[in-house]
């Protein structure tokens, strides 16, 4: 893997939030997809970690995002963690997992990734954490590379020309999108290396 990204951990983040400002809206799920490439150079799903996430004091939350989601913040067993202790969690694993596949650092892949991105760049900063694993402003976006790869750039229409099924019942919920992200991502990635692209071995930017 640190060869094929040169040096950076493809890492598939999904949130749940409260309204699309990441300044003043809550984040509410969060979860993220860890892949694994095997030695022909194919990368596939290997685990999602997910969180629920107490909004952070005085964040806004706009009753559409709830109704679009399903979400209720207030529900007595999401067992939601304070936003800076499910980021904690989530960049130690992330970082073991930089660790154990030698790269250098996790780049953040989303659909619509900068929105995802926005969300916990903000989050970042609001908790005062100083260690964040992902690139600060580079990510890979499933909706173009969908766009590009099958003329779709919503998530449930490039899954399904994809061939990946996609359950509109289980959307919405940071998990699920962000298992189908990563799949998609995987697919695409793994569709480019069949038709002649990077093949383990190759030279990285760096090597040549």
């Amino acid at each position: 893997m640190k060869s094929r990204f040169r040096g950076f951990l493809p890492v598939i983040v999904d949130m749940e939030t409260g309204g699309f400002s990441s300044s003043t809206d809550a984040i509410l799920e969060i979860a993220a997809t860890v892949v694994r490439m095997d030695d022909t150079g194919q990368i596939a799903v290997h685990e999602t970690h997910s969180f629920n996430v107490a909004p952070f004091e005085g964040a806004n939350i706009e009753q559409s995002a709830l109704d679009f989601t399903g979400i209720d913040p207030w529900h007595p067993f999401r067992e939601a963690l304070a936003e800076k202790e499910a980021l904690g969690e989530l960049f130690q694993i992330i970082r073991r997992e930089i660790r154990d596949q030698e790269c250098t650092r996790a780049i953040l892949v989303g659909h619509n990734a900068h929105f995802d991105a926005g969300f916990l760049n903000a989050a970042v900063e609001r908790c005062e954490i100083k260690r964040n694993p992902f690139h600060p402003f580079s990510h890979f976006d499933t909706a173009t590379l969908s766009g590009l790869a099958y003329g779709q750039t919503v998530l449930a229409k490039s899954c399904y020309e994809a061939g990946i099924p996609f359950d509109n019942e289980q959307a919405h919920s940071a998990a699920y999108d962000a298992e189908r992200t990563a799949e998609l991502f995987c697919g695409i990635v793994n569709t480019w290396q069949k038709l002649g692209g990077w093949m383990p071995g190759s030279p990285t930017a760096t090597e040549e």
